[in-house]
């Protein structure tokens, strides 16, 4: 800063007053209280050395004693001892506190951790592996000798065409409802959803009246394939 002290100075002259009030002018304060105290008149005692270097922490046990009466020092050792008992347990039980924080914090985010994880994959791309054996079960029927299978393989991808909506957020009474919310850009195959649909509409309408032969069941069931590979519901 200009025309000012620098930051490192500042605080080197903070550290300095704090060091001269807690090293000089804390210790000689306590001595000339305890020494006016053993005299009993209000000089310091005598044999009393005045401080004039600062008390380190090795010398402040000699320097206590050296101030004050054996009784007193004696009475400071005990209360020393009890202030220590006091401050062990205090910190014992914060001690305790923080190992329980840091246990709980480590479980709240292990369970993110997995919530996280569980939201990165869908409940399509769970859903593969049971999907793939439902369509495996379509083709087989669509590929059997029975009309009525065939039917049921149409409708069996109805449905799943229908979850398939459902899971990608398109709200509806009808399929047709949903499907009309669909956006070409996000559903290339739209028109062969819509193209299925109608045949499967008119299997579950009319019954066996709407007569169906092999060729045409596999061209419906793929154009449901083609709109689940999309999709990647399928493999």
């Amino acid at each position: 800063m200009d025309g000012g002290a620098s930051f490192s100075t500042v605080f080197s002259n903070i550290f300095w007053f704090i060091g001269e009030v807690a090293f000089k002018l804390v210790p000689a304060t306590v001595a000339t209280i305890t020494g006016a105290e053993s005299s009993g008149t209000g000089p310091i005692s005598a044999g009393f050395t005045p401080i004039t270097q600062p008390v380190t922490a090795g010398s402040i046990v000699s320097f206590l004693e050296q101030i004050s009466s054996p009784e007193e020092f004696s009475s400071f050792v005990h209360r020393w001892d009890v202030f220590v008992a006091i401050s062990m347990t205090i910190c014992l039980i914060l001690a305790t506190g923080i190992i329980y924080c840091v246990i709980r914090i480590r479980q709240v985010r292990h369970l993110e951790r997995m919530k996280f994880q569980a939201a990165e994959h869908s409940v399509t791309a769970e859903d593969v592996p049971r999907t793939q054996l439902r369509w495996s079960k379509v083709l087989e029927q669509v590929n059997s000798d029975s009309e009525q299978h065939w039917r049921l393989a149409i409708l069996e991808a109805d449905i799943m065409l229908n979850e398939l909506l459902d899971l990608r957020g398109y709200k509806g009474d009808t399929m047709a409802d949903k499907m009309k919310q669909v956006e070409r850009a996000d559903f290339n195959s739209i028109d062969e959803a819509w193209e299925a649909h109608k045949v499967r509409n008119l299997i579950a309408h009319e019954g066996a009246s709407y007569q169906i032969n092999n060729r045409e069941a596999r061209r419906i069931i793929s154009l449901y394939e083609k709109v689940f590979r999309e999709c990647k519901v399928i493999e």
